[in-house]
């Protein structure tokens, strides 16, 4: 019992860690994709992080970009799971290594991860829609 309540309070914990640090979810995951398949091509550690680096803003300017400028409701909704997808993603992986040694339950495991998942996402679309009343309303 005392291992639930701590793996409870532990996902508490990183669900506040997970909900501001949402909005770097597609950044840091885009910089670590572009570093690694940069590097493999043994370009150097510099120039891999300089391309890494480009290529996570380019990714939140993308996004941002379609928000700010489109009109087409699909692309918009497109832009966000864009965004949300790799937060979620996030939200999951990070309760899942606290949480994976104290609950046995592979079900209640699970659920609990996907819950935090959710809720980051959730995080996330907030942060962005955010970003998105920034926009000039037409």
């Amino acid at each position: 019992m005392i291992l639930i309540l701590l793996a409870v309070m532990l996902t508490a914990v990183t669900c506040v860690i997970a909900w501001y640090m949402a909005t770097w979810a597609l950044p840091v995951m885009v910089f670590v994709e572009t570093f690694s398949f940069i590097h493999a091509t043994e370009a150097g550690f510099l120039l891999s992080v300089l391309a890494a680096g480009t290529a996570a803003l380019l990714s939140v300017g993308l996004v941002l970009l379609v928000l700010f400028k489109a009109r087409n409701p699909i692309l918009c909704l497109l832009a966000r799971a864009v965004f949300v997808i790799p937060a979620m993603i996030a939200g999951y992986a990070v309760v899942h290594g606290v949480t994976h040694e104290a609950i046995e339950s592979a079900i209640a495991l699970k659920l609990l991860c996907g819950t935090a998942g959710l809720i980051t996402g959730i995080a996330a679309l907030m942060n962005l829609n955010g970003f998105g009343e920034l926009a000039p309303q037409v």
